[in-house]
């Protein structure tokens, strides 16, 4: 394994609970939110920096079926992001001493610059796959193409970890080692389990 390319949220990135988004929306499974958020063309659309801020809330109340108000929504949202987990920065730190490291996230200028962490966010990794800056967003196979490419190497010498099955199994079809975890200790057992030694510090 010579590279390593992280998802953001869920995996160093803790996020809040799907209640921030889903307001006054009780009714509402968990379950049912993320199979409509992850096939919604709004978010698509605007994680690949097609749509600003103020049509993607207007596109995802409509599609969801949310009861809250389109301000209401995008404050909720601009702070849905909650920090780096507890040993995400040295994880990354350790990985990126023994491999390329990247970050790879279906993410937006919104999230990306206003998240609590953001400025050390930007210092993590060799190289950043932001879905908004490349037009690009998973599980779609052109984002991962993208980076076996950008990286020149095979594909099966890279492992992504994402916390969203749908994503693990797009990086897979195009060849890459993948894996789901939840949280930077997960994602340092998976690290191991494909030969790469970092160590067993979680503390950041």
């Amino acid at each position: 394994m010579t590279a390593v390319i992280f998802d953001m949220g869920g995996v160093l990135i803790e996020l809040g609970p799907v209640s921030e988004i889903l307001g006054d929306s009780a009714s509402l499974a968990v379950d049912d939110f993320w199979s409509a958020w992850l096939h919604s063309e709004s978010v698509r659309a605007f994680e690949s920096g097609k749509i600003e801020a103020a049509e993607f809330a207007l596109g995802i109340i409509a599609e969801v079926g949310l009861k809250v108000e389109p301000a209401a929504l995008l404050e909720s949202f601009a702070s849905w992001p909650k920090g780096l987990f507890p040993g995400a920065e040295t994880l990354v730190a350790d990985v990126g001493r023994v491999a390329v490291t990247g970050l790879l996230s279906n993410t937006n200028r919104l999230h990306w610059e206003g998240q609590r962490d953001a400025e050390i966010m930007r210092s993590l990794f060799d190289r950043e796959y932001l879905s908004f800056m490349v037009g690009l967003v998973k599980p779609d196979a052109d984002i991962f193409e993208y980076i076996v490419q950008d990286l020149d190497r095979p594909a099966d010498e890279i492992l992504f970890l994402d916390d969203n099955q749908i994503n693990v199994d797009g990086a897979r079809a195009v060849g890459l080692q993948a894996e789901l975890t939840l949280g930077p200790a997960e994602a340092r057992a998976a690290v191991a389990r494909h030969g790469l030694a970092v160590g067993g510090a979680e503390s950041s």
